[in-house]
């Protein structure tokens, strides 16, 4: 490996495209992968990640029979450069800003399954936001709402769309959406045919989330014969599908299964919550045009 380090002394584009590959490289999970996304040849990946490492005088990234992973000091100039890359967005945001025009990069973070509601607040708006800046690049990221809040926090997002599971003082809410949830079994499942609704629920296997819900919500959910798990509602869908458990899903999102008569909502009376969702902001971020107009688009949708 060379002893000579350029990047500290001199940054140009240049290392940024360097910069940009390897960030590529880390989130495809290996150099096969990165092709896709950067439209780039294997081997010309493989030379800037060698290029890069040279000019920062460390190895980032292992790659051989052994298989992808990152090194220590890889990890550390990853979480560097998104840092710096968001950075640079932000900087070009302000100049935008300062300009009133609308181009640049616009990175939101939204929990899962939000897609099929039907008051479609993020939807219009972002159709908004395209018409009236069509230079606007959207870059939208699928994640837990704690993975949002912290990336939020961070800079490496503009916005997230999260559910109100807590407050956070450093971020600024704007409600959204209220969210209903009803309990649901399957076509094949003994309670799809029942019409008393005194069944006692105990007695049926049930799947419950495994991830963070309020306190109000996790009391219905002990109320159940909890005998499967799943990260995210999709799962539960899949194992109340099955015919063997029954769970919780939000309305909008059974709602195509139960057109098709593959779902049904039992004991709607007692077994029912609403989860309402906000879009959160950083409180005190510098000023962003993009963001500016999509907020105002969000307020009047």
């Amino acid at each position: 490996m060379a002893t000579k380090n350029l990047l500290p002394h001199k940054l140009g584009d240049s290392h940024i495209r360097l910069i940009r590959i390897f960030k590529t490289v880390i989130e495809s999970g290996g150099f096969a992968s990165a092709e896709v996304e950067l439209n780039i040849s294997r081997p010309a990946i493989s030379i800037a990640i060698s290029e890069l490492e040279s000019l920062l005088n460390m190895r980032l990234c292992n790659r051989g029979r052994a298989g992808f992973s990152i090194t220590n000091e890889g990890e550390v100039i990853y979480q560097s450069s998104l840092q710096l890359l968001a950075s640079l967005e932000s900087f070009k945001s302000q100049v935008s800003a300062i300009n009133k025009e609308l181009k640049g990069e616009f990175n939101i973070g939204i929990t899962e399954n939000l897609a099929s509601i039907p008051r479609m607040k993020v939807t219009r708006s972002l159709a908004a936001l395209k018409d009236k800046g069509p230079g606007v690049f959207i870059n939208i990221r699928m994640n837990p709402p704690k993975l949002i809040e912290t990336a939020i926090l961070d800079g490496k997002l503009h916005i997230g769309v999260v559910p109100d599971l807590r407050k956070i003082s450093g971020l600024e809410y704007i409600p959204l959406y209220k969210e209903e949830s009803l309990l649901y079994c399957s076509t094949d499942h003994p309670l799809f045919s029942d019409t008393s609704n005194t069944v006692k629920l105990k007695d049926y296997d049930a799947a419950i989330p495994a991830y963070p819900q309020a306190a109000d919500i996790k009391q219905q959910q002990q109320q159940l014969h909890a005998t499967a798990t799943s990260t995210d509602r999709e799962g539960i869908a899949f194992l109340i599908l099955t015919g063997r458990y029954i769970g919780f899903l939000p309305s909008h999102y059974a709602e195509r299964w139960v057109k098709e008569k593959k779902l049904k909502a039992i004991q709607v009376k007692d077994y029912h919550f609403d989860t309402n969702y906000s879009a959160i902001i950083r409180k005190g971020a510098s000023n962003n045009y993009i963001l500016e107009n999509f907020l105002d688009e969000l307020k009047s949708a």
